[in-house]
């Protein structure tokens, strides 16, 4: 009799799916070891990389950077299959957003010493925060960041009690006032800024900085984002890029190496029925096929092994009363680091400019990298036609110098809100918003000559910016995703990340749970890695986690 080989079935066709079913496939020593299947309900692969076109342009609508090429197995990958160069042109090829102008609701350019200021104290404060800022940082005003952020911490901590969990965001505004404190002169009017005073120019720069760091995070407010968290997530060093012949190229090759047919597409799993305690049936001292997944085509499939690379949102869905994902329930450990981590929505918004009135193409070279700092809700210098959903964007741009397609990130439920709106809406409220900065500044406020208005960023011929197509990510609404990634919340740690890593059932000491078969549900994906998540890398890494899991425990116990 032949023995039957371990069925492996992986649900998700994403980065960590296809990565752990390369790894399965192409190992020495697992060759023809295991019946291997990959099903994604989805009718792609590439998860949360979806590389496509728009306006003649390459794009990302999802995983865009690699955060690191020094010793990122991402940039290895990209750099074998030589997809770094492209003769087509590709989104942030040329290091134009390096290049950003700042400038503030009303079209006032803010000069660069008070923009560098800003910036220097913000990057400062999350250094802190990431524990990178460990000794004396002065500027040129004499602040020692480091002492500037150790009182904020302290006064955080104060505040809220020894025992109680601090948010970056709290932290980051209790930093902002401990620098005007440091400084005296932050109430006088700026010559060439309206009714804006230092303080208030700093404010909304600073916000502005705040609102590029939810995208960063995902955390759609800061407030949530865990403070102590931040000193162990880890960047590789070196340049962030983007890949050239699209991040779909990475996935691509991952999957060459597969059979036809081991990948199978719109094959969304409904349930997973495993076994936590010992069945009455057994054979060689495991039971047959231990998981069965229930398809929502109607279908069922049984395996020794499931890899779970679902998103979190997914899981989040997943361990709801309603849905019943996991049958019998995952264990309260599992269930409990899945509602504590927090996972966000971050979406992309696309924009072609359209020709203008003359016939010719927009002068697009023109259009500068803008980043935005709008007036706190109180303020009465805030332009009312500019729609709420605008208001926490840190920046627009052409994706690369001289581009007709502009791109704008969106975190939160300013990004949900996105994904609801419908193109004439999305392009009345860039519209809106985009022409309060690139005005010119109104020339009498209260009585005085404004100085300044040659510094605005304004059109350079007067005729108005259109759009003429919009394209944007939802990678909310979609019932696959429910969200973009995973960050470690307040009330969560990355205790929570490994807890969400372990394998089911559970082991007890030496021995598995209740002489169950071992390994039935594997759990892989960018939120399950503690130091690397939210991140294609992390996603990868996970990947080859698992099935260095796999091929361990048959290496140890024999086929």
């Amino acid at each position: 009799m032949v023995a039957k080989k371990p069925r492996v079935v992986i649900i998700g066709a994403g980065m960590a799916g296809l990565t752990a079913a390369n790894k399965l496939y192409t190992s020495a020593s697992s060759k023809d070891l295991f019946e291997l299947c990959v099903v994604e309900g989805g009718n792609r692969i590439g998860g949360r990389i979806n590389t496509s076109e728009f306006g003649g342009d390459r794009i990302e609508m999802g995983a865009t950077w690699i955060h690191g090429i020094g010793g990122s197995p991402v940039h290895k990958i990209a750099q074998q299959i030589n997809s770094l160069e492209s003769e087509q042109p590709w989104e942030c090829m040329d290091g134009y957003m390096d290049e950003p102008k700042t400038v503030v609701e009303g079209g006032f350019e803010l000069n660069q010493s008070l923009v560098e200021s800003i910036s220097t104290l913000f990057k400062n404060l999350m250094d802190f925060s990431q524990g990178k800022l460990i000794e004396s940082r002065e500027n040129s005003q004499g602040v020692d960041f480091y002492k500037l952020a150790a009182k904020a911490y302290k006064t955080c901590k104060s505040n809220g009690g020894v025992s109680s969990k601090l948010s970056v965001g709290a932290f980051l505004r209790q930093g902002l006032s401990a620098y005007w404190d440091s400084v005296k002169d932050e109430e006088e009017k700026m010559k060439g800024y309206g009714n804006c005073s230092k303080k208030l120019l700093e404010e909304s720069n600073f916000a502005m900085h705040e609102n590029a760091q939810r995208t960063y995070t995902s955390a759609g407010d800061l407030q949530t984002l865990d403070f102590d968290a931040e000193s162990e997530y880890r960047m590789f060093p070196g340049e962030e890029i983007t890949i050239a012949k699209g991040y779909l190229s990475i996935i691509e090759s991952l999957a060459s190496v597969l059979p036809k047919g081991l990948i199978q597409l719109g094959k969304k799993v409904a349930r997973i029925e495993w076994q936590p305690e010992a069945q009455q049936s057994m054979e060689n001292g495991y039971a047959n096929r231990p998981v069965k997944l229930h398809f929502c085509d109607g279908s069922v499939m049984c395996c020794d092994h499931v890899v779970v690379t679902v998103s979190l949102g997914v899981l989040k869905a997943g361990i709801s009363q309603d849905s019943g994902m996991f049958s019998p329930p995952l264990p309260f450990f599992k269930t409990q680091a899945i509602t504590k981590l927090g996972y966000g929505v971050v979406n992309k918004l696309f924009l072609q400019l359209s020709s203008n009135h003359a016939g010719e193409d927009e002068d697009c070279s023109k259009f500068p990298f803008l980043q935005m700092a709008f007036h706190r809700a109180d303020s009465e210098l805030r332009h009312k036609k500019i729609p709420w959903w605008m208001r926490r964007t840190a920046s627009i741009c052409p994706i690369y110098k001289n581009s007709s397609v502009l791109l704008s990130w969106f975190a939160g439920k300013e990004a949900v809100e996105l994904e609801s709106l419908s193109d004439e809406e999305i392009i009345n409220g860039v519209s809106a918003s985009i022409s309060s900065f690139l005005q010119s500044p109104q020339k009498q406020v209260n009585g005085n000559s404004l100085e300044f208005c040659n510094g605005s960023v304004g059109s350079s011929n007067g005729n108005e910016l259109k759009f003429s197509k919009v394209l944007k990510s939802k990678w909310g609404s979609d019932p696959l995703f429910l969200g973009s990634y995973s960050y470690v919340a307040v009330g969560s740690s990355g205790d929570d990340m490994d807890s969400l890593a372990e394998p089911l059932p559970v082991k007890l000491g030496s021995h598995e749970s209740a002489g169950c078969p071992p390994l039935q549900i594997l759990f892989a994906g960018e939120a399950t890695h503690r130091t690397h998540y939210s991140t294609t890398h992390g996603a990868y890494v996970s990947g080859l986690r698992e099935a260095d899991r796999l091929l361990q425990h048959y290496r140890c116990v024999g086929v």
